[in-house]
């Protein structure tokens, strides 16, 4: 038997798949995904006979669909098109993720797919991968990181309004609009219950415990709360499958789940903030001090660690040129090297609540960022920390607006760019090959943004110069 032929590196069985299909008879295909650098789903749809053969013989995809932009296009400078002639790797699904889908017509399924070299080993440009490596680093410590995804999101019409310009949803319900921030509004919420209910479903075919439903600091900006993991992976798992779940029955009612960071240049944008605390082989949370306020050592190491290492990651917080749109005075999207308890103006907040719950809410990232590579850098950061056992700055209390920001932080995108391809930490976090995809993805996607005349361009230039 051989990785070529019939074994499944993933550990997911046949037995898995043939159950499935037998308490599935009406499912028809399959969606069979993997993501890239960008957390973009790429892969196939299968048919229902194509499913055994899928688990014991994998899916030849080819390399250079780990090392695509946005737009799906070669970026040549990735190494993964013709330098390898676009030769074809296998993905394998993954243990456990079989899941039907809700509102489909004809039913359909769902699996994620990682990718592997054809002789078994890991495909180096699997965002997957470099978070297993930081899971497995952490176990090899007595350590086990457990967290939660935050989704922010925004429901927007599908047609623009008659200046051109993006619009909130109107209410799926009974048609109503508003355009008022509505933050908190229980009666806003009861307008788009029917496409809530349908994402709960979603999610209980997925296996994913979406919570409470808010509406947020944005005319038509919504946030689910998605039940804490204690695997990491699973919590990336289920971030990414969510924005799908959201994505897809926004369609399926009319209106559009938009994922961009900064839609709206006068209200906030939408975060992936990430709650992380740390069990030992016992389960128990290192974090959570014996006495509240009095903080464990291993907290502030981490809070250093990822400190330390911020600047140069910020490119896995903030992968997009919206994504810098985001960060701005009073935003609820500080973008310095700060840290405090019960205070959402700093990046790393030590949220209030029950001791053994104690965690780190990394507030960083805008929802546009690949939870797989947020949750390598933090980790990687954390790890740094708790082993060079380093203290953080001073705790901000307090509007850490008014803190002097950490000079070392980058700028703007290109500078982050610039910072993560020089950046031996990141190198060694991502692994050689992902890094040097990420980033020249980034710098593809960097040199695509210049090289357009936007329309803010006429606006300023065309009758003034």
């Amino acid at each position: 038997m051989t990785n070529t032929q019939h074994q499944n590196p993933t550990g997911a069985t046949v037995a898995e798949a043939e159950a499935f299909l037998q308490k599935h008879p009406e499912i028809e295909a399959f969606d069979i995904v993997l993501h890239d650098s960008n957390g973009v789903g790429r892969g196939k749809i299968i048919r229902r006979n194509e499913l055994i053969p899928f688990y014991t013989s994998g899916r030849h995809m080819p390399v250079s669909v780990m090392g695509l932009d946005i737009c799906g296009e070669d970026v040549d400078e990735t190494g993964l098109v013709w330098d390898q002639g676009d030769n074809d790797l296998k993905a394998w699904p993954i243990a456990g993720s079989i899941i039907p889908l809700h509102n489909t017509t004809p039913p359909r399924g769902e699996i994620l797919m990682s990718m592997y070299d054809l002789d078994g080993k890991q495909m180096g440009s699997d965002p997957r991968h470099a978070l297993q490596r930081q899971i497995d680093k952490l176990a090899g410590m007595g350590l086990h990181p457990a967290g939660a995804f935050e989704l922010e999101f925004f429901l927007l019409d599908n047609e623009r309004d008659d200046a051109g310009n993006f619009r909130p949803a109107a209410a799926v319900l009974d048609g109503r609009r508003s355009r008022r921030t509505e933050v908190y509004s229980v009666d806003h919420l009861h307008g788009m219950m029917p496409l809530f209910s349908d994402i709960y479903k979603a999610a209980e075919l997925a296996q994913i415990d979406a919570e409470t439903v808010i509406s947020e600091y944005a005319p038509g900006q919504y946030e689910l709360t998605l039940n804490y993991r204690k695997d990491v992976m699973q919590a990336a798992d289920d971030l990414i499958r969510m924005k799908r779940i959201v994505r897809a029955q926004a369609r399926h009612h009319g209106v559009t789940a938009c994922f961009m960071a900064k839609p709206f240049a006068n209200y906030a944008g939408s975060g992936m903030h990430f709650h992380c605390s740390m069990l030992d082989d016992d389960g128990k949370n290192i974090f959570a001090e014996q006495v509240e306020g009095e903080w464990k050592p291993e907290l502030l190491h981490a809070l250093a660690g990822l400190q330390k290492v911020m600047p140069e990651t910020m490119l896995t917080f903030a992968p997009h040129l919206n994504s810098w749109r985001r960060f701005a005075q009073k935003s609820y999207a500080p973008i310095s090297t700060t840290w405090g308890v019960n205070n959402r103006s700093v990046a790393l907040r030590v949220p209030a609540g029950e001791i053994k719950a104690r965690r780190i809410e990394h507030r960083l990232s805008g929802v546009d960022a690949n939870p797989y590579l947020v949750a390598t850098s933090i980790l990687a950061g954390m790890i740094h920390g708790l082993k060079s056992k380093e203290m953080p700055s001073a705790e901000v209390r307090g509007n850490g607006y008014e803190i002097e920001p950490d000079p070392r932080m980058p700028v703007d995108w290109h500078h982050a760019i610039e910072m993560a391809r020089n950046s031996e930490f990141l190198k060694n976090a991502l692994g050689e090959q992902l890094h040097n995809t990420f980033v020249s993805v980034k710098e593809a996607e960097y040199f695509r943004v210049q090289s357009t005349i936007s329309e803010i361009d006429f606006d300023l230039y065309l009758h003034n110069v």
